[in-house]
């Protein structure tokens, strides 16, 4: 059994970026690896993405688009604030205006610059670059 099912799916990520392959397999599935998807989809770092049922909970097959040097979750999972997302930034990504941090807030999983557009909150949950 699975501790950390995010922390799971990004090395899924990462070691189909690494080994070359179209796709990841990442099982089991949840909601918020879901959210982070929809997060690295949106931001161009991944392709498509589906769920394949196979009875025992489903797999999500994600395209990997060669965008992604590194992705990465953080543990422990730190709460900030809204004007202490430049600070987390400098610490995870390797430089100004690449890469994006992985938050959830209260609105949903988004990332530190929308979150700082939107003058919220929130816990960090990996970054991407």
């Amino acid at each position: 059994m699975t501790q950390d099912t995010l922390s799971d799916a990004l090395s899924s990520i990462n070691n189909a970026v690494r080994s070359d392959n179209d796709y990841a397999v990442i099982s089991p599935t949840s909601d918020l690896v879901k959210n982070v998807l929809v997060q690295l989809q949106q931001e161009g770092y991944i392709g498509v993405f589906e769920l394949v049922e196979d009875g025992k909970g489903g797999k999500f097959k994600v395209e990997v688009t060669g965008k992604i040097n590194e992705c990465q979750s953080i543990k422990p999972r730190f709460s900030m604030s809204n004007d202490e997302y430049q600070k987390w930034a400098q610490r995870y990504l390797p430089a100004r205006g690449f890469g994006k941090l992985i938050v959830t807030t209260p609105q949903g999983v988004m990332t530190h610059e929308q979150a700082r557009e939107q003058q919220i909150g929130g816990k960090l949950l990996g970054y991407v670059y």
